[in-house]
């Protein structure tokens, strides 16, 4: 197995038929190489792959991800897209290994969302979990809406902004600004 970055300029038609394939969005499904480059400008892909150049796993980080918090706004890079092409071998869990070292030598602040039914996941990853997604409030029309995540999973943060992100509350929410 081999560990691969790569931005999406340099990603083959075929790489990104398979990341979409495995993403399985069904919004995206029709989606053109050209617009896929566009649409993901601000992001690089992590994988996986086998000896035959096969994608065994996948990661994106989305470098365009701020936050607001009491009227500060916040960078982070945010981990999304984790999918394994086949389930219970150990591929998710190892491209996480190699993701964690890679950001943390870059020192990129990540973070990263999911439900609960993923904690179990993630936990065996050794990734940090904060129960406050919910207090996550993104744009849906002219109103703020709770995140429809359960958990924040810190990949890569300074003790600071760890304990900012500690600090949310139903009086102290955070904004995801687009």
């Amino acid at each position: 197995m081999k560990y691969q970055v790569k931005k999406p300029d340099e990603l083959t038609e075929n790489e990104i038929e398979i990341i979409l394939n495995l993403w399985d969005i069904s919004d995206w499904d029709s989606m053109e190489p050209s617009y896929f480059r566009s649409f993901f400008k601000d992001s690089e892909f992590h994988f996986l792959i086998d000896s035959e150049e096969k994608i065994l796993a996948l990661m994106r980080l989305n470098f365009d991800f701020i936050l607001q918090i009491s009227d500060k706004k916040y960078h982070f890079a945010e981990a999304v897209g984790l999918v394994s092409g086949q389930k219970k071998k150990g591929h998710g869990k190892e491209l996480i290994k190699y993701i964690i070292h890679n950001i943390t030598e870059r020192n990129l602040e990540t973070i990263g969302f999911c439900m609960s039914e993923l904690r179990p996941f993630y936990d065996k990853c050794d990734i940090s979990i904060l129960h406050k997604a919910k207090l996550i409030k993104e744009k849906s029309g002219s109103e703020w809406v709770s995140s429809d995540d359960d958990d924040i999973l810190i990949f890569n943060l300074s003790e600071e902004k760890k304990e900012l992100l500690n600090q949310l509350s139903s009086e102290k929410n955070a904004y995801l600004i687009q």
